[in-house]
Formats: C-alpha cells, sequence, structure tokens
C-alpha cells in the first residue's frame, strides 16, 4: 500500500470529509451536524486546521482541529477502515499537536463517544487523559468522554537557565 501524503484540506475536499464524518464519526445520530458547507467553511477559517491524508489522490483520513490562544480542540478524525491501524490517525495527530506547539499552544483537548473503545484505546495511547464524561452530548442521546493532553516538551536541563 502506498504512503498517505498528509496536506491541508482544500475546499474541493469538504464534500468527501462530510461524507466520511456522517459514515464513520455521526454514524447512528440522527442529523448530519458536519456537512459540506459547514466543512468548507472550517477549511477556510483561520483558526482552523483541517488536515488530510491522501493515497493516490483518495481522501484516506482527516482530523479538524481548532485553534485557541492556549489551547486547541480536536473536533474530528477520521480515518477509512482500509486505512486504520497503519499509523495514519498517529500520523495526523502527531502533525496537528506540532502544529499546536509551533503557535504557542500547550493542551489539546477533545471529545469522543464514551462506547468507542477503539478510539479512547487510541487515544490513551497517545498520551491523553480521561477527564469528565458529558451525558447527552450527542444530541442528548449518547454521553461523551472528555479527554486531554499537555503537548508541551520538557526542555533538557542542559538548555535550561537554571542547570
Amino acid at each position: 500500500m502506498p504512503a498517505p501524503i498528509y496536506r491541508l484540506g482544500l475546499p474541493a475536499d469538504a464534500y468527501e470529509i462530510a461524507v466520511m464524518s456522517r459514515y464513520l464519526i455521526e454514524v447512528g445520530l440522527r442529523g448530519w451536524t458536519w456537512p459540506p458547507d459547514r466543512v468548507a467553511k472550517v477549511i477556510k477559517a483561520r483558526d482552523t486546521n483541517v488536515l488530510v491524508a491522501e493515497v493516490r489522490q483518495h481522501v484516506v483520513g482527516f482530523a479538524i482541529m481548532d485553534f485557541g490562544d492556549t489551547s486547541a480542540h480536536l473536533s474530528l478524525l477520521a480515518v477509512k477502515p482500509t486505512h486504520q491501524r497503519c499509523g495514519v490517525g498517529r500520523r495526523m495527530m502527531a502533525w496537528l499537536e506540532e502544529a499546536a506547539l509551533t503557535a504557542g499552544i500547550g493542551t489539546v483537548s477533545l471529545e469522543l463517544r464514551s462506547n468507542n473503545f477503539g478510539a479512547r484505546t487510541f487515544y490513551r495511547i497517545l498520551g491523553y487523559k480521561e477527564l469528565s464524561y458529558l451525558p447527552g452530548y450527542y444530541r442528548g442521546v449518547e454521553t461523551a468522554v472528555k479527554m486531554a493532553r499537555d503537548i508541551r516538551r520538557s526542555v533538557p536541563a542542559t538548555l535550561r537557565k537554571d542547570a
């Protein structure tokens, strides 16, 4: 399998990202929270990064992260089943966390369905901690788990002034 190319999302990617969100993230929930017009809007937003993983000009994964002054929030992350457990999600998270660090951000937070044990394990492996449960978070029906991670790196003693 060819290695994915990681790039910022383009308005032309909005429809495919929205469909992936509907069928990989929002499955089983009434309505559609991330339709193409909303995705296109966040692709253009200055405080949001939409990252795409692409193989042979086909989107196989995407992530949407909003950047604040001191923290970032991962709104969505999905990888097509054909490319799951191949490192695509991990690489997208590393890319987004590096962008957040460059922007001076120290914390990344996210929410996910409490019954999505695969995703909970994925984020725990990346160092995210479960902070709280949010009953009814998903359309008043499903509970979410809020997770966060301090992404700041420690400075080696040889580089610190006090060392």
